[in-house]
């Protein structure tokens, strides 16, 4: 497999941007390095902050046209009117999580921040939370007790220290420094900081319902936005480090049981690229699936709107179901 990076990073454009640097310091030798030490790499290329996709656009801009596809600007509509068949009633449907990457205006992106530049995101992330209506905690990663830790760790919900991929793009320095994770007391809205994006807004609950899942996680946000102003782009979305997550930033994601089609793989791969889904196992990116059951999510999110991207996870999924079903 070629990544991105690597197929559009020639000789020339290599030439071109080699001795630039953002505001920030950031340049194309640590953009690219994560692809370079990872050649499994799908895409292999992260952003150091806002400036460069603009700087680096003769790398950037082909990658983020073949991975997003044709789009003309970006457009949001972060609402839930007008979501049809929002509640799939069928026992195959383990759990629905919906997630959104955000980052903060006038700071560098997690892989150029500085230690003391992520101390002051987490503390400005915090008291936003400290204003929700939703009554949840937060929990520091560097001062979090032991049972906090095996309670987090048992119920899912302790993200990790990040992968290779991350660990090469810089994401992993000052581990666990200014990290932390807030939830509500059903845990079905969560926060984490200063993760892969300085925010992962995710709403999740068990089973199908996802009106209600995306319900919650707009109501959240709409409720941050008022003490937070994170860094957006009309061309681009809302900016996150891998072009992967530019424009929605979102993730909406069902974890379902197809026994049926995981033995068909020509067939769910055809249905998914129809419908803009993208297939992964239980545990996320380059996991296997376990017991027949996927996480599938929607693959489009740049140059569509939120709404757009929860329609098409529920429409290929309700197919999903229906096909699984016929075998």
């Amino acid at each position: 497999m070629q990544s991105l990076m690597k197929k559009y990073l020639t000789d020339e454009v290599y030439g071109e941007l080699k001795n630039l640097k953002t505001k920030s310091g950031y340049t194309i030798d640590m953009a690219i390095n994560s692809g370079l030490k990872n050649p499994d790499s799908s895409i292999g290329i992260y952003a150091g902050d806002v400036e460069s996709y603009e700087l680096f656009k003769s790398i950037f801009d082909p990658i983020i046209q073949e991975y997003h596809g044709e789009y003309e600007a970006h457009k949001t509509a972060l609402h839930v009117e007008g979501l049809k068949g929002g509640n799939i009633e069928d026992d195959r449907i383990v759990s629905t999580r919906i997630r959104v990457g955000r980052n903060l205006t006038d700071f560098p992106l997690g892989t150029n921040v500085s230690k003391s530049q992520r101390l002051e995101v987490e503390n400005k992330i915090k008291d936003a939370l400290d204003n929700l209506t939703c009554q949840g905690k937060y929990y520091s990663l560097e001062s979090m007790s032991e049972n906090d830790r095996a309670k987090l760790i048992k119920d899912h919900f302790l993200f990790k220290e990040g992968d290779r991929f991350l660990e090469e793009a810089g994401l992993n320095r000052d581990w666990p420094s200014g990290r932390g994770i807030y939830h509500n007391e059903d845990k079905t809205f969560l926060v984490w900081v200063n993760e892969e994006d300085q925010l992962r807004i995710i709403s999740m609950q068990q089973g199908g319902n996802i009106k209600e899942v995306f319900t919650r996680l707009v109501l959240y946000i709409n409720e941050l936005e008022k003490y937070l102003e994170f860094a957006y782009s009309n061309k681009l979305g809302f900016i996150t480090s891998c072009p992967t997550n530019l424009g929605t930033a979102m993730r909406a994601s069902v974890h379902v049981k197809l026994p049926n089609l995981a033995k068909d793989m020509s067939k769910f791969e055809k249905i998914c690229n129809e419908y803009h889904l993208q297939i992964r196992g239980i545990h996320g990116e380059h996991s296997k699936s376990e017991e027949g059951i996927f996480d599938i999510s929607n693959k489009r999110r740049l140059g569509v709107s939120e709404i757009e991207c929860v329609q098409d996870m529920v429409n290929g999924v309700n197919i999903l179901l229906k096909e699984d079903g016929e075998y």
